[in-house]
Protein backbone atom coordinates (compact mmCIF):
# COMPACT_ATOMS: atom_id res chain seq x y z
CA UNK A 1 0.00 0.00 0.00
CA UNK A 2 1.46 3.73 -0.78
CA UNK A 3 2.98 5.44 1.92
CA UNK A 4 2.85 8.65 0.46
CA UNK A 5 -0.60 9.13 1.21
CA UNK A 6 -2.52 11.21 4.78
CA UNK A 7 -3.70 8.58 6.85
CA UNK A 8 -7.09 10.27 7.06
CA UNK A 9 -6.63 10.45 11.33
CA UNK A 10 -6.98 14.47 10.82
CA UNK A 11 -9.37 14.81 8.66
CA UNK A 12 -13.15 15.27 10.08
CA UNK A 13 -16.00 13.17 9.53
CA UNK A 14 -17.98 16.58 8.22
CA UNK A 15 -15.32 16.57 5.55
CA UNK A 16 -16.35 13.13 4.45
CA UNK A 17 -19.48 13.50 4.25
CA UNK A 18 -19.63 16.60 2.08
CA UNK A 19 -16.97 15.08 0.03
CA UNK A 20 -18.81 11.78 -1.04
CA UNK A 21 -22.61 14.18 -0.81
CA UNK A 22 -21.22 15.90 -3.55
CA UNK A 23 -19.80 13.21 -5.62
CA UNK A 24 -23.66 11.72 -5.28
CA UNK A 25 -25.31 14.53 -6.26
CA UNK A 26 -23.56 15.24 -8.86
CA UNK A 27 -22.70 12.20 -10.85
CA UNK A 28 -25.37 10.60 -13.04
CA UNK A 29 -25.18 7.18 -14.26
CA UNK A 30 -24.50 4.77 -10.97
CA UNK A 31 -22.13 3.84 -8.86
CA UNK A 32 -19.35 3.26 -12.36
CA UNK A 33 -20.11 7.17 -13.38
CA UNK A 34 -19.06 7.94 -9.96
CA UNK A 35 -15.24 6.70 -10.49
CA UNK A 36 -13.60 9.49 -12.03
CA UNK A 37 -14.92 11.80 -9.43
CA UNK A 38 -14.00 9.84 -6.38
CA UNK A 39 -10.74 9.57 -7.94
CA UNK A 40 -10.45 13.34 -8.46
CA UNK A 41 -11.57 13.96 -4.95
CA UNK A 42 -9.96 11.11 -2.73
CA UNK A 43 -5.95 10.42 -4.73
CA UNK A 44 -5.72 14.10 -6.23
CA UNK A 45 -7.29 16.57 -4.78
CA UNK A 46 -7.01 15.41 -1.15
CA UNK A 47 -4.64 13.26 -1.64
CA UNK A 48 -6.07 10.51 1.13
CA UNK A 49 -5.51 7.77 -1.02
CA UNK A 50 -2.30 6.76 -3.62
CA UNK A 51 -3.42 6.09 -6.86
CA UNK A 52 -2.05 1.95 -5.76
CA UNK A 53 -4.33 2.39 -3.13
CA UNK A 54 -7.28 3.24 -4.73
CA UNK A 55 -7.05 0.57 -7.37
CA UNK A 56 -6.71 -1.96 -4.47
CA UNK A 57 -9.81 -0.48 -2.80
CA UNK A 58 -11.97 -0.28 -6.47
CA UNK A 59 -11.27 -4.18 -6.78
CA UNK A 60 -12.10 -4.98 -3.48
CA UNK A 61 -15.73 -3.22 -4.35
CA UNK A 62 -16.02 -4.61 -7.08
CA UNK A 63 -16.00 -7.83 -5.75
CA UNK A 64 -17.98 -7.68 -2.83
CA UNK A 65 -22.25 -7.79 -3.01
CA UNK A 66 -24.17 -4.72 -2.64
CA UNK A 67 -24.26 -1.21 -4.43
CA UNK A 68 -20.80 -0.60 -6.13
CA UNK A 69 -20.66 3.23 -5.22
CA UNK A 70 -21.67 2.65 -1.48
CA UNK A 71 -19.10 -0.25 -1.19
CA UNK A 72 -16.47 2.16 -2.38
CA UNK A 73 -17.51 4.71 -0.32
CA UNK A 74 -17.51 2.50 2.79
CA UNK A 75 -14.16 1.33 1.95
CA UNK A 76 -12.44 4.76 1.52
CA UNK A 77 -14.18 5.87 4.49
CA UNK A 78 -12.85 2.49 6.95
CA UNK A 79 -9.37 2.94 5.50
CA UNK A 80 -9.24 6.38 6.34
CA UNK A 81 -10.93 6.48 9.70
CA UNK A 82 -12.93 2.99 10.53
CA UNK A 83 -16.41 2.90 11.22
CA UNK A 84 -16.95 6.77 11.40
CA UNK A 85 -15.38 7.30 8.11
CA UNK A 86 -17.30 4.28 6.68
CA UNK A 87 -20.27 5.67 7.85
CA UNK A 88 -19.70 8.83 7.00
CA UNK A 89 -19.01 8.08 3.11
CA UNK A 90 -21.46 6.15 3.09
CA UNK A 91 -24.30 8.66 4.20
CA UNK A 92 -23.08 11.34 2.08
CA UNK A 93 -23.05 8.58 -1.11
CA UNK A 94 -26.72 7.51 -0.69
CA UNK A 95 -28.32 10.57 0.70
CA UNK A 96 -28.49 12.54 -2.80
CA UNK A 97 -29.86 9.84 -4.29
CA UNK A 98 -32.46 9.26 -1.81
CA UNK A 99 -33.44 12.41 -1.65
CA UNK A 100 -33.66 12.69 -5.99
CA UNK A 101 -35.56 9.61 -5.72
CA UNK A 102 -37.73 10.66 -2.91
CA UNK A 103 -38.64 14.20 -5.12
CA UNK A 104 -39.49 11.83 -8.08
CA UNK A 105 -41.50 9.53 -7.03
CA UNK A 106 -43.66 12.30 -5.26
CA UNK A 107 -43.98 14.31 -8.76
CA UNK A 108 -43.31 11.20 -11.11
CA UNK A 109 -46.79 11.32 -12.69
CA UNK A 110 -46.60 15.24 -13.36
CA UNK A 111 -43.78 14.52 -15.91
CA UNK A 112 -43.94 10.58 -16.84
CA UNK A 113 -44.89 11.01 -20.55
CA UNK A 114 -43.30 14.19 -21.06
CA UNK A 115 -41.12 14.48 -24.46
CA UNK A 116 -39.08 17.06 -22.73
CA UNK A 117 -38.09 14.89 -20.02
CA UNK A 118 -37.72 11.71 -22.34
CA UNK A 119 -35.02 13.71 -24.88
CA UNK A 120 -32.99 14.79 -21.79
CA UNK A 121 -32.65 11.16 -20.49
CA UNK A 122 -31.38 10.39 -24.06
CA UNK A 123 -29.09 12.44 -24.33
CA UNK A 124 -28.10 11.73 -20.93
CA UNK A 125 -27.22 8.09 -21.99
CA UNK A 126 -24.52 8.68 -24.38
CA UNK A 127 -22.57 10.79 -21.68
CA UNK A 128 -22.98 8.28 -19.20
CA UNK A 129 -21.40 5.32 -21.25
CA UNK A 130 -18.48 8.08 -21.70
CA UNK A 131 -18.06 8.98 -17.83
CA UNK A 132 -18.24 4.79 -17.60
CA UNK A 133 -15.21 3.91 -20.37
CA UNK A 134 -13.11 7.33 -19.32
CA UNK A 135 -11.75 5.27 -16.05
CA UNK A 136 -11.76 2.36 -16.91
CA UNK A 137 -9.10 3.00 -19.20
CA UNK A 138 -7.26 5.00 -17.08
CA UNK A 139 -7.30 2.55 -14.81
CA UNK A 140 -6.47 -0.28 -17.07
CA UNK A 141 -3.33 1.91 -17.20
CA UNK A 142 -2.69 2.09 -13.72
CA UNK A 143 -3.42 -1.66 -13.49
CA UNK A 144 -0.66 -2.53 -16.10
CA UNK A 145 -3.26 -3.95 -18.77
CA UNK A 146 -0.76 -3.53 -21.87
CA UNK A 147 -1.00 -4.82 -25.32
CA UNK A 148 0.63 -8.07 -24.18
CA UNK A 149 -2.06 -8.78 -21.38
CA UNK A 150 -5.16 -7.10 -23.16
CA UNK A 151 -6.72 -10.15 -24.04
CA UNK A 152 -7.48 -10.99 -20.37
CA UNK A 153 -10.56 -8.32 -20.02
CA UNK A 154 -11.13 -8.62 -23.00
CA UNK A 155 -11.65 -12.19 -22.85
CA UNK A 156 -13.86 -11.63 -19.82
CA UNK A 157 -15.94 -8.70 -21.84
CA UNK A 158 -16.35 -11.24 -24.78
CA UNK A 159 -17.34 -14.54 -22.32
CA UNK A 160 -20.18 -12.29 -20.27
CA UNK A 161 -21.46 -10.33 -23.17
CA UNK A 162 -20.94 -13.34 -26.19
CA UNK A 163 -21.47 -16.50 -24.09
CA UNK A 164 -23.69 -15.57 -21.24
CA UNK A 165 -20.97 -16.32 -18.42
CA UNK A 166 -22.06 -15.40 -15.03
CA UNK A 167 -19.29 -12.59 -13.62
CA UNK A 168 -19.19 -14.59 -10.64
CA UNK A 169 -17.04 -17.59 -12.75
CA UNK A 170 -14.97 -15.34 -14.03
CA UNK A 171 -13.95 -13.67 -11.19
CA UNK A 172 -13.24 -17.36 -9.65
CA UNK A 173 -11.56 -18.55 -12.60
CA UNK A 174 -9.23 -15.41 -12.54
CA UNK A 175 -8.40 -15.60 -8.79
CA UNK A 176 -7.81 -19.06 -9.24
CA UNK A 177 -5.29 -18.33 -12.23
CA UNK A 178 -4.13 -15.43 -10.53
CA UNK A 179 -2.92 -17.46 -7.18
CA UNK A 180 -1.31 -20.00 -9.62
CA UNK A 181 0.85 -17.76 -11.64
CA UNK A 182 1.88 -15.95 -8.34
CA UNK A 183 2.59 -19.24 -6.47
CA UNK A 184 4.02 -21.55 -8.97
CA UNK A 185 4.88 -19.52 -12.30
CA UNK A 186 6.43 -15.84 -11.04
CA UNK A 187 8.53 -17.23 -9.14
CA UNK A 188 10.49 -19.79 -11.44
CA UNK A 189 10.54 -16.55 -13.49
Amino acid sequence: MDSENNNGKGIRLWTFFTTFFRIGLFTIGGGYAMIPLIEAEVVDKHKWLGKEDFLDLLAVSQTVPGVFAINMSINIGYRLRKMGGAIACAVGTALPSFVIILLIALFFQQFENNAIVEAIFKGIRPAVVALIAAPCIRLARTAGITLSNVWIPLGAVMLIWIFKVSPVYIILTICVCGFIYARFIKPQE
